[in-house]
């Protein structure tokens, strides 16, 4: 019987290699789409949807590509004072089509005198895929806040849908076991978030996320905390 030669650890490093060249392929399909569309003033509702689905699919493989580095240790943070809402906008900016296409009322409540120290484009790219979930869900209306409190600064994103799922409350959003794999909604776009916060650390705290069904909209609401 032919036995399996041992990995030594090697499968990792070619999935991420080829996780890394099919991002690069699909970053240049999403600028031919991009291109396509503005040939068309943006009229198309099918080239619309195609540029959000491969922003989609290249947002994932970014997260995959991070996720691997912090696994093997091969990942740093790149920490600098950051306005909060530069942050926000940048999060806004990446997922503005999709709020055009489904006539999401976006709303925005941030001082603009608000700073933070952070990796601002990490975060930014965790928050844009939490704002990607909320814009999925919601009805009709998503709220962005932003405050300080007890010496962190606190991204708030609620919508007006239906709230998270029972499994998605009761689960430890930083232990992986936790996590759905089997029906596809698995909250790894939380994980991801939940693990660049607790990353970021200062004064002896360290960050970290909260969910719950307690928005003032109705529907969900996710918070990040930023020491």
């Amino acid at each position: 019987m032919q036995t399996s030669p041992k990995s030594n650890g090697l499968f990792p490093t070619i999935l991420a290699s080829t996780v890394h060249d099919i991002k690069n392929s699909l970053g240049t399909l999403l600028e031919l789409v991009r291109q396509a569309a503005a040939r068309q003033d943006g009229q198309s509702a099918e080239l619309n949807q195609l540029e959000f689905e491969a922003a989609r699919i290249n947002h994932s493989l970014m997260q995959l590509l991070v996720m691997y580095k912090v696994d093997s240790q091969k990942f740093s943070l790149d920490i600098e004072e950051s306005a909060v809402t530069d942050i926000v906008n940048e999060a806004i900016h990446q997922q503005a089509r999709l709020a055009g296409l489904h006539n999401i009322d976006l709303q925005v409540d941030c001082n603009a005198d608000l700073l933070c120290y952070c990796d601002s484009p990490i975060i930014s790219n965790a928050l844009a895929a939490v704002l990607n979930n909320a814009l999925r869900y919601t009805r009709n209306t998503v709220l962005i806040s932003v405050a300080e409190e007890d010496g962190y600064v606190h991204i708030a994103i609620e919508d007006d849908g239906d709230g998270y799922p029972p499994h998605f409350l009761a689960a430890d959003l930083n232990d992986t076991a936790e996590l759905d794999w089997v029906s596809g909604n698995t909250g790894l776009g939380l994980y991801f978030v939940s693990v660049m916060a607790g990353l970021h650390k200062n004064a002896g705290k360290s960050g970290f996320v909260r969910i719950d069904n307690e928005s003032c909209l109705g529907g969900a609401r996710f918070k990040l905390f930023l020491p």
